[in-house]
């Protein structure tokens, strides 16, 4: 390991993505989180080609996936009559070098967590410690505050990564006077079920319109015996007058029929969501929230990572596919660059202005944006898609959107890696 150690605030997927990664490459570091007991949060989340990519680079291995998840098939948004708006294949069926997986979010942030923890050993964490904010010394080196269960504590190092979420501190104390947390008005409902898939089996499937829809997709694979998967599932509604919901609670379990009822009438031949919902043993509540784009992630030897630097509206599906980009190009970073301030500021030149625009990007419906053209166009209410919306017109509205999220296919496949395999910082922060 090389003499500079990396201090980073929260143990989400972000930072020990980047904990793995500075691991990989031989920098030593400290991952500090605020959870006492980890244990295995959330629902499903999907992760793009560029992230999985990524994942393989670190060591996990296909088995290692299926362990938590399942290759994606289809992306496809439908009428509510089921019939098709835009469909296309994803990962190594849409000619991709590597798959997209959906998985469960906690069962993969536990398998990140354990082998950080089986590779560096148990100093390397430091639970229970909520960040509160920095100090930069005068020789250029940074402390992280923290409250512990046994008062103010501090952890020192050579450099500073908040990757400690939307709520972040560090982001806070970077920039003191940023806006509040921006919500418009959007709330979601997230549970699994145990259910067939519909379409390929292993589709991600959305409905609905900018008011009210629903994204379903399996993150199991189907049990031979019963023909049953894990389904994760969300359910959103929007709020005309968000000001009347003053809710920006990120995750809080509430009960079914708190909620039931503004999906009642969704009974189909091919989709029963009601009786989705209801087969869920627990569901979670919480507002489609981001921030508004900073200026910049990284100031002299702190930066940001992940939710920290760009919360954004799940409607692309890549927040976490993102924060382990940003965990790997910040290991590339340190192998040009040495463990310096430098590293940090070449990596948010590489991808905060790209990024930012794909929050606000994701804030206007992301690639459900389609679904909000067809409302617009012909209420929802349509028999053949090409008569309201040509498929021209719909095959370049999701490629001006995958190439601004960072997966347009040709681009992906033929880019080098992101870190050499083998490379290493040396004694003197460089390979």
């Amino acid at each position: 390991m090389s003499k500079d150690k990396v201090v980073i605030a929260g143990g989400g997927i972000g930072g020990l993505v980047l904990a793995l990664t500075l691991n990989q490459i031989g920098i030593e570091c400290i991952v500090c989180e605020s959870v006492r007991n980890p244990r295995p949060l959330g629902v499903g989340i999907n992760l793009q080609p560029n992230a999985v990519r990524e994942m393989f680079d670190l060591g996990f291995t296909v088995a290692d996936m299926n362990e938590f998840g399942v290759p994606a098939k289809e992306w496809a948004l439908v009428g509510l009559k089921g019939q098709e708006i835009y469909s296309e294949p994803r990962g190594i069926f849409a000619g991709y070098s590597w798959p997209q997986y959906a998985v469960h979010r906690g069962e993969f942030h536990m398998a990140l967590y354990r082998r950080f923890r089986d590779l560096a050993g148990d100093d390397a964490i430091r639970l229970g410690c909520r960040a509160k904010g920095y100090d930069i010394h005068k020789n250029g080196t940074v402390s992280l505050q923290l409250d512990t269960p046994d008062g103010p504590d501090y952890e020192n190092g050579t450099l500073l990564v908040g990757a400690d979420g939307i709520h972040s501190a560090i982001r806070g104390a970077m920039f003191p006077r940023q806006p509040p947390i921006h919500w418009g008005g959007a709330i979601m409902w997230r549970g699994t079920s145990r259910a067939r898939p519909i379409r390929t089996k292993s589709s991600f499937v959305g409905l609905g319109n900018h008011r009210q829809r629903m994204v379903i997709y399996p993150i199991s694979e189907a049990d031979p015996n019963t023909g049953l998967a894990l389904i994760n599932w969300i359910a959103e509604v929007t709020y005309d007058d968000p000001s009347t919901h003053d809710n920006t609670d990120w995750f809080r379990s509430v009960e079914i029929e708190s909620f039931i009822h503004h999906f009642e009438d969704w009974t189909y031949d091919w989709l029963d969501v009601p009786s989705l919902i209801r087969e869920a043993e627990e569901v979670f509540e919480n507002p489609m929230i981001d921030r508004d784009p900073i200026s910049h992630w990284a100031e002299g030897p702190v930066a940001l990572l992940g939710d920290a630097a760009h919360p954004m509206y799940p409607t692309g599906s890549n927040g976490a596919s993102q924060a382990i980009v940003d965990g790997r190009i910040m290991g590339a970073k340190f192998l040009e660059h040495g463990v310096t301030p430098a590293a940090l500021q070449a990596y948010n030149n590489m991808l905060c202005r790209p990024i930012s625009e794909v929050v606000l990007r994701n804030r206007e419906a992301g690639p459900f944006g389609l679904l909000n053209m067809v409302n617009d166009r012909c209420d929802g209410e349509f028999e053949c898609i090409d008569e309201v919306i040509s498929a021209s017109e719909r095959s370049d509205f999701m490629g001006k959107y995958q190439a601004a999220a960072g997966f347009a296919r040709d681009i992906l496949n033929d880019a080098p890696p992101t870190i050499r395999p083998g490379a290493r910082v040396g004694r003197m922060g460089r390979y």
